[in-house]
């Protein structure tokens, strides 16, 4: 059975995953799925939904994600895989 935290793992794993908010923005690779924390701040809510519309990229939100990735502080984060983004998308 997968679950998310394996999913997430095997992006990261793999360099699938890019983490934290600036990363996210100034990256100029295509994503597929951007995951952000219920807990995070206005700010960095606001640069996700702008980065996910600009960009035509899904824009989720979880709780606990710094637990399930494994990094203290993690409030954002995105995924370069078409598969594994809609593996996880099914999941969330």
């Amino acid at each position: 059975m997968k679950t998310l935290n394996g999913l997430l793992n095997i992006c990261r794993k793999a360099g699938y995953l890019i983490i934290g908010g600036e990363n996210i923005k100034n990256n100029p690779h295509k994503m597929y799925l951007i995951i952000l924390d219920k807990s995070a701040g206005s700010s960095l809510k606001r640069e996700m939904n702008y980065t996910a519309n600009s960009r035509s990229i899904k824009l989720v939100e979880i709780s606990n994600l710094e637990e399930i990735i494994g990094i203290a502080n993690c409030k954002a984060v995105a995924v370069k895989n078409k598969a594994l983004s809609e593996e996880i998308t099914k999941l969330i």
